[in-house]
């Protein structure tokens, strides 16, 4: 029993110098584990008179129990200083002004594509997709590009066997949608076009958008009033449009579209090179070779054609000279896109 009493007072001094809860473990392990101290003086009863056991077993057991009791006492006082000291190192300044999230937007090609979309669609235009990997008998020889075009050149299309190439224009998709559908035909198609050029100007991946209407008596005078409403849309009304005569190999006859250059409102300037006029879009009645090529009579069906640049369109409404600025993902100009 006078080794019970010194046990229980250096128990009581070790919890009392104990400043953690690694502190308070240490103790519990001392004094109450099973190589403890305590748990020793049981071990050893048995060496105890017998009469005397059970008043020594109970003392030792209350001993126990106290310093039980004391360890989780102390523990929750421990836990409660830290976590007030946790506290403290982590509170927040609610009166500080909030972090505000900074929003998204659509990137300024994608606004571009779907207000375009958007114009043709309600007109009654459906949107179309298109393969990306094409076959030179869609990208070419279907839209009527001969064997000796320069566009079939490699310098002017990216080729993976000669079976096989990244599409150059949009143009592929009318040929596979009027191979499964017979006219009416009224489709447009973005999508993204590759060719092998990079300048401020040019880059190798760009995105066109192709029209097309086929149907019984389409006309020029169809073509013309629908491009002038969407370049009047797109641009504001009081843009000016002009149609100069072309040559595409898939229309004919074929035209380009010129607008009022924005940079100078027509005025004359060195991005329209004085004329007052920027050129935007390329357009035309299809050819009737390509009518013929997908088993549509061109002797009872007309239609036109016209495919645009989104980058050119997006370059000429927003009054930019780069069109590398749209691949660059810098935020500071892209934010400036926000609807």
């Amino acid at each position: 029993m006078e080794a019970l009493v010194s046990i229980e007072q250096e128990a009581q001094a070790a919890l009392d110098s104990a400043q953690t809860l690694q502190d308070l473990e240490q103790v519990k392990v001392q004094y109450l584990g099973k190589q403890g101290a305590l748990t020793a003086l049981l071990k050893n009863l048995g060496q105890m008179d017998p009469a005397e056991r059970p008043k020594a077993g109970q003392t030792i057991n209350k001993a126990k129990q106290a310093l039980l009791l004391a360890i989780d006492s102390q523990a929750k006082l421990l836990s409660q200083k830290a976590l007030q000291e946790q506290l403290a190192k982590e509170k927040i300044d609610v009166t500080l002004d909030p972090r505000m999230a900074e929003l998204g937007s659509l990137h300024p090609i994608t606004q571009v594509i779907e207000s375009i979309s958007n114009f043709f669609m309600s007109y009654g235009f459906q949107k179309q997709k298109g393969q990306e990997i094409e076959t030179p008998a869609y990208n070419f020889d279907a839209l009527n590009i001969p064997k000796h075009h320069p566009a079939r050149h490699e310098e002017d299309t990216f080729y993976f066997s000669p079976e096989h190439l990244l599409r150059t224009q949009t143009s592929s998709v009318q040929i596979h949608t009027m191979e499964k559908q017979q006219p009416p035909v009224q489709i447009i198609a973005p999508g993204r076009v590759y060719r092998p050029d990079s300048d401020a100007t040019h880059t190798p991946m760009f995105h066109q958008i192709e029209g097309l209407w086929v149907d019984k008596g389409i006309h020029m005078g169809h073509l013309k009033g629908l491009l002038i409403a969407f370049l009047k849309d797109f641009f504001g009304e009081k843009i000016q449009t002009r149609f100069r005569p072309s040559y595409f190999p898939f229309t004919e006859p074929s035209m380009e579209v010129d607008v009022t250059c924005v940079q100078c409102q027509g005025k004359g300037c060195s991005v329209c090179k004085q004329t007052g006029f920027i050129e935007v879009l390329g357009c035309g009645m299809v050819h009737p070779n390509v009518l013929k090529k997908v088993s549509i009579d061109p002797e009872v069906y007309t239609g036109f054609a016209f495919g645009l640049g989104v980058e050119r369109f997006a370059m000429t409404r927003y009054k930019l000279q780069d069109i590398r600025l749209f691949f660059d993902n810098d935020k500071r100009f892209l934010k400036q896109f926000r609807g």
